[in-house]
C-alpha cells in the first residue's frame, strides 16, 4: 500500500479511524486481528545442536578418523593433539554462529517499549507491541517512532531516520500527498517509520502498518531468510581435504599391499600405512589456519578493524568489489562549508587568506557575511567544548568561528531580540538583533565609509534555501556598498555550486528602525538583502583518495551506494576518484531506475555501475546478488538498520563502529573501529598476506607429505627395504609440521600483496603451480633420501636407517626456508625476517639432533649415533632441496623480467 500518495482524510477513512483515536474496544479487536506490534524470530537452533554442526566438515571428521587411528596404534600423543584442535576450532565456529544469532535480538530492541496515543479520544502511554493500524499516536522529540505511520500534524518535526535509509541529516517531515508511487523510503516525507527517532519538533501520525509488515519488520524478514555464504578459504579448504584424504588413503592401500607382494610382514605393513596415513593427514591445518587468522585479527584490531568472525580476515583478501557506504566512510560524516559566495565571486575556505580585522565587527561582505552565519543560529557550544545541534547549523556555526566570529561575543552588540522559527514550508529562518554599536559600515570603493543600513536601530537576519531566498530580496551586498540583485547571476551560480554536490544556503539581511508589530514572515522576509551564499557538503576524508587508487591498483572495483542524493553522490564518488568526470551518468543509478530494472537486465549492467543513490534496503541485497551471481566476491559496509540483510549476505559485511547500529554490527563479519574507508583497504592487504602464507603451509605440508608418500611407495618397487619405521613418520609429522608449519603463520606479507589482482574467487589451492611445486619436490625429496638408502645399503652401512629418517627431516627444514617467498631469494629476504620461523627451524633441527645422538632416545627411536662424516654427508644431501627451490624461484623471476 503506497499510503504517502494518500490524502490523510482518506487514510483515516480507509483505516475506519478518526482524529481522536480509537475507542479501547475496537483496539483490542484489531490487536487480535493484526497480533502485536513485535518483530517475530524464527525458530531457533538449540546451542547443543549448533556446537555438533561443527563437526560436519569433511575435513573435521577425517581428523577425527586420523585421532581414533593414533589411539588405536598407542600413539596417544596425536589422539590428544587432533581432539585439542578439532573442539577448539568447532568452540570458535559454535561462537561465531551464535553471535550471528544476536542479530534478531539487536533488532528487537530498536522496537521502543511506550509510546503515547490517542485512545477513547484522551492521550495514553502504552505499550509499543499494543499499538495497533488506525491508531494516533503523538510524536516528540527524544521518542523513537513505534510502528510506520503516516503523518497527521507536525511542527517543525525532524525524524533522523540515518539508521534505516541513510540519510545523513534529519528529515524535515509534511502532510502533504506525494504523487510519486516510486519514491524511496527517504523522499517518503509524509510518512515515519518504525525505529527511526524524532530529533527536533513534534506531531501525530495515524498508524498505517505494525510488526513484521513495517519496514523495519521487512528487514527483519530478510535478515532471518538471508544465508552467509562460505568464505573462500572455507570452499577451498573443505574440497582440498576431500582429496587430499582420498588420495591418501589409495596410496596407503597400494604401498600396504606392494609390501605384502614383497613378503614384508603384514603387522608392520600395516603400521606403515597406518602412520603414513595419519602423517599425512594435515592435521595441524586447522591449527595453522585459525592461529594464521588470529594473528591478523589482533594486528587488525591496532589498524582499527575489529574482526567478529576469524574467517573474515581471510576472506579479505579475496574482495573483488568494495561496496561502501558514503557517509563517514569515504567521507568525514560532518556538514561543513566548502566554497562561499560573497562580493560578487566564489572564494574556497581558507581563514588565512581572509583574517578578521582586529577592533573591527563590520567593514566588508566577507565580515558581514560570517557575523550572519553566527548570529542566525540556534548551534551553542556544550560545556566540553563541542558544538551541538542541527547538522546543518553546526557547519555555519564552525566556519564563522573559524574566522574568528565567535557567537558569544558578538551577541554583546548585536543581542537576539525576536526570531521566526525555520519551517519546512517557507525554508527560512529569521532572528532580529538590537545594534548596539556604531552600525553597519563598509567602504566604497574611494575608501568612503557609510552605514549601509542607515543608523537602523534593529537588523534582521534570514537564513534559507537560495531558491526561496531570491524571490525575497531586491538587492545585493557587494564590496562598494548594496547594489541592484541580477537574479539570473545568482541563479547561475546556484547552479554551479550544485552540481558541485553543494547544498547551497543563502543568506540575506534588513534593517528596520523599530521591531515589526506583526511578526510574520510574510510581513518580515521581503525587501532583503542577499549577503552571501555558502555551499554546504558531508566532505571526503583526506585518505579516502588515497585509498581508492589503492583499491584501483589491487584490481578492487570501489562502488559507492548511498541513500543521499544522486548529486551529492555523483560529486564525493568523482572527488576520491570512484568514477572519472566524463563517466557520471554511464556509471550511476538511482534507487528508482534500479526498480524498473528486472534481475536479469540489472545483473547485465552491475559490472558497470560504481555510484547508487536512494537505495531501499532490499536493493542494497539485489546489488550484492547480482555480483555474486557474477563470480565476484563482494565487501559491503553499512552502519543502519536497512544494511543488515546486505551485510550479512555479502562475503564479508563490514559495519561502523562509531555510527553503526548494533542490529548492523550483529550482522557484519568486521567492524570498523573508526568508519575509515582506508581501514578496508589496510585489512584486505592483510587479508592477502594471510592467505599467501596459508598457500606456503600448504605448499610446505603437501611436499613433505608428497616426500614421505614416494619414499615409502617408491623404496619396495626399486628393491630396497622399507626405509621407515612407523614412529619415524609420525616423529618427522611432528616437527616438521608442527613449529616451523605455525611459524609460517607469522612471515611478513610480499612486497607486491597490492599491486596485483584479486585472486580468482574460483581458483583452486593447487593453483599457480603449488600442485606441480609439491610433486616435483616431493620427488626430489624422495630420491635424495633413496640414494642415501641405497647407498648406505650397498656400503654396508649399519646406519643407513638413521641417515635416511635424518635426511628426510632435514630436507623439510630446508624447504620451509626455500618456500617463505614465492619468488624473492631468502638471501634477500634475510634469515631474520622471519625469526619465529628460525626459531623453529633451529629447535626442530636440535630434536632430531637429540634422537640421534641422546642414548634413550636411541632405544624408542631405533637410531644410532652418526659419525662426523656420516652427518656432514646427510645434511649436504638435505641442502639440495632448498638450492633447488632457490633455483625455480631464479628463473621465476628472469622469466618475468623478460
Amino acid at each position: 500500500m503506497l499510503w504517502h500518495q494518500k490524502k490523510t482524510e482518506d487514510i483515516l477513512e480507509q483505516l475506519v479511524s478518526s482524529s481522536v483515536g480509537l475507542s479501547s474496544e475496537d483496539a483490542l479487536r484489531r490487536l487480535k486481528e493484526y497480533g502485536p506490534n513485535e518483530l517475530k524470530e524464527k525458530k531457533k537452533r538449540p546451542a547443543l545442536m549448533m556446537f555438533l554442526d561443527q563437526f560436519r566438515d569433511f575435513m573435521i571428521l577425517v581428523l577425527i578418523a586420523a585421532a581414533v587411528i593414533s589411539g588405536i596404534i598407542g600413539e596417544l600423543s596425536d589422539t590428544i593433539a587432533i581432539v585439542v584442535i578439532v573442539v577448539i576450532n568447532a568452540a570458535i565456529g559454535f561462537i561465531q554462529e551464535y553471535r550471528a544469532e544476536k542479530a534478531m535480538a539487536s533488532l528487537r530492541k530498536m522496537s521502543t517499549p511506550v509510546a503515547t496515543v490517542l485512545r477513547d479520544g484522551v492521550h495514553t502511554n502504552i505499550s509499543a507491541s499494543k499499538i495497533v493500524p488506525g491508531d494516533i499516536v503523538l510524536l516528540d522529540a527524544g521518542k523513537f517512532v513505534p510502528a510506520d505511520m503516516r503523518v497527521l500534524e507536525t511542527t517543525q518535526l525532524r525524524i533522523e531516520e540515518a539508521a534505516l535509509t541513510g540519510e545523513s541529516v534529519p528529515v524535515e517531515k509534511h502532510i502533504r500527498p506525494l504523487d510519486d508511487g516510486m519514491l524511496s523510503l527517504g523522499d517518503r516525507k509524509n510518512m515515519a517509520y518504525k525505529g527511526t527517532m524524532v530529533s527536533y519538533g513534534r506531531g501525530s501520525g495515524i498508524v498505517v502498518t505494525t510488526g513484521m509488515n513495517t519496514e523495519l519488520g521487512k528487514i527483519a524478514t530478510m535478515l532471518q531468510e538471508e544465508e552467509e555464504v562460505k568464505t573462500p578459504l572455507q570452499k577451498r579448504l573443505s574440497g582440498f581435504g576431500q582429496k587430499l584424504a582420498l588420495a591418501v588413503l589409495g596410496i596407503c592401500a597400494i604401498v600396504f599391499g606392494v609390501g605384502i607382494i614383497r613378503g614384508e610382514q603384514p603387522l608392520l605393513m600395516f603400521l606403515t600405512a597406518i602412520s603414513l596415513a595419519v602423517a599425512a593427514i594435515p592435521e595441524a591445518l586447522p591449527a595453522v589456519v585459525t592461529i594464521s587468522l588470529a594473528l591478523g585479527a589482533k594486528k587488525l584490531v591496532k589498524q582499527n578493524a575489529l574482526i567478529r568472525k576469524l574467517p573474515a580476515v581471510e576472506t579479505l583478501g579475496s574482495v573483488t568489489y568494495i561496496c561502501s557506504d558514503k557517509s563517514g566512510t569515504l567521507t568525514q560524516n560532518r556538514m561543513s562549508v566548502e566554497e562561499m559566495y560573497i562580493d560578487g565571486r566564489i572564494v574556497g575556505v581558507d581563514p588565512r587568506v581572509y583574517p578578521k580585522e582586529k577592533g573591527e565587527h563590520m567593514g566588508s561582505p566577507l565580515q558581514i557575511f560570517f557575523t550572519a552565519l553566527a548570529l542566525n543560529n540556534d548551534a551553542q557550544i556544550d560545556k566540553g567544548g563541542n558544538i551541538i545541534g542541527d547538522p546543518t547549523e553546526i557547519a555555519l556555526f564552525a566556519i564563522a568561528r573559524e574566522y574568528g566570529f565567535n557567537k558569544s561575543e558578538l551577541e554583546i552588540n548585536l543581542p537576539r531580540v525576536s526570531e521566526i522559527p525555520f519551517d519546512s514550508e517557507r525554508k527560512c529562518m529569521t532572528t532580529f538583533h538590537k545594534i548596539h554599536d556604531a552600525g553597519f559600515m563598509i567602504q566604497d570603493e574611494k575608501n568612503n565609509t557609510s552605514d549601509i543600513l542607515h543608523r537602523a536601530s534593529f537588523v534582521s537576519f534570514t537564513k534559507g534555501a537560495i531558491e526561496v531566498l531570491i524571490d525575497k530580496s531586491e538587492s545585493i551586498l557587494k564590496n562598494g556598498g548594496i547594489a541592484m540583485l541580477d537574479r539570473e547571476e545568482v541563479h547561475k551560480v546556484n547552479e554551479r555550486m550544485a552540481a558541485d554536490g553543494l547544498r547551497v544556503l543563502g543568506i540575506a539581511m534588513r534593517g528596520w528602525d523599530e521591531l515589526p508589530s506583526e511578526m510574520s514572515h510574510e510581513n518580515v522576509e521581503k525587501g532583503l538583502t542577499i549577503i552571501g551564499l555558502a555551499g554546504i557538503m558531508d566532505p571526503p576524508r583526506e585518505e579516502a583518495k588515497e585509498a581508492v587508487l589503492m583499491c584501483r591498483r589491487a584490481g578492487i572495483v570501489p562502488v559507492m551506494i548511498t541513500g543521499d542524493h544522486p548529486i551529492t553522490a555523483w560529486a564525493v564518488a568523482r572527488r576520491v576518484g570512484i568514477i572519472a568526470e566524463d563517466d557520471i551518468h554511464f556509471n550511476t543509478i538511482t534507487g528508482k531506475e534500479l526498480e524498473k530494472l528486472s534481475f536479469r537486465e540489472f545483473e547485465d549492467r552491475v559490472e558497470n555501475i560504481k555510484v547508487y543513490a536512494r537505495v531501499a534496503p532490499e536493493q542494497k541485497l539485489k546489488i550484492v546478488k547480482a555480483l555474486q551471481d557474477k563470480g565476484q566476491f563482494i565487501a559491503m559496509t553499512g552502519d543502519g538498520v536497512n544494511d543488515a540483510p546486505a551485510l550479512k549476505r555479502a562475503d564479508i559485511g563490514i559495519a561502523m563502529g562509531i555510527t553503526g547500529t548494533d542490529v548492523a554490527k550483529e550482522a557484519s563479519h568486521m567492524i570498523l573501529l573508526d568508519d575509515n574507508f582506508a581501514t578496508i583497504v589496510r585489512a584486505i592487504k592483510e587479508g592477502r598476506k594471510i592467505y599467501d602464507n596459508i598457500r606456503k603451509f600448504i605448499k610446505y605440508l603437501l611436499t613433505t607429505n608428497s616426500g614421505e608418500i614416494w619414499t615409502l611407495f617408491l623404496a619396495p618397487l626399486i628393491g630396497l627395504p622399507i626405509p621407515l619405521l612407523p614412529i619415524h613418520i609420525l616423529w618427522i609429522n611432528l616437527m616438521t609440521d608442527g613449529l616451523p608449519a605455525l611459524a609460517l603463520s607469522v612471515e611478513p606479507a610480499e612486497s607486491d600483496v597490492m599491486k596485483r589482482p584479486p585472486r580468482n574467487p574460483k581458483e583452486s589451492v593447487f593453483a599457480h603451480g603449488l600442485g606441480y611445486h609439491a610433486i616435483w619436490v616431493g620427488l626430489l625429496m624422495a630420491g635424495i633420501v633413496l640414494f642415501v638408502q641405497s647407498w648406505a645399503v650397498k656400503t654396508g652401512n649399519s646406519h643407513w636407517q638413521t641417515m635416511v629418517f635424518t635426511v628426510l627431516c632435514l630436507t623439510q627444514l630446508g624447504h620451509v626456508l626455500a618456500i617463505r617467498s614465492e619468488k624473492e631469494s631468502l638471501f634477500k629476504i634475510g634469515l631474520f625476517s622471519n625469526k619465529p620461523l628460525l626459531g623453529a627451524v633451529l629447535i626442530s633441527f636440535g630434536f632430531q639432533m637429540a634422537t640421534i645422538y641422546i642414548p634413550f632416545l636411541n632405544q624408542i627411536f631405533k637410531t644410532q649415533p652418526l659419525s662426523f662424516n656420516e652427518l656432514m654427508f646427510t645434511i649436504a644431501a638435505s641442502s639440495i632441496v632448498f638450492f633447488a627451490v632457490e633455483g625455480e624461484k631464479f628463473f621465476k623471476r628472469r622469466l618475468v623480467k623478460a
